[in-house]
């Protein structure tokens, strides 16, 4: 799981190291206060699910620096990714 930090291709889909963490680090907060995973895993590690979902595309830094979760259908409502952190 570590080593997917270092590939430069998690780095190059967020785009670049200081985005990545920032992406990492809200979507951390946001699973610790109760949002529900995106992708189903047998772990409970929120680190590897965070990665597997930035992986996965299914989250991204909208243009304000917010989690945002991509919509895979454009007719359906986006999910909700948890609370902003505005809200913490």
């Amino acid at each position: 799981m570590l080593e997917d930090l270092k590939e430069e291709k998690i780095v190059n889909k967020v785009g670049g190291r200081f985005k990545l963490s920032t992406l990492i680090q809200k979507r951390l907060v946001q699973l610790n206060r109760g949002s529900r995973p995106l992708i189903e895993m047998n772990t409970k590690n929120p680190m590897e699910i965070v990665i597997h979902e930035i992986m996965e595309d299914k989250i991204y830094l909208d243009t304000t620096g917010r989690v945002a979760v991509a919509v895979e259908n454009p007719d359906e409502p986006a999910k909700d990714a948890g609370p902003s952190l505005e809200d913490l």
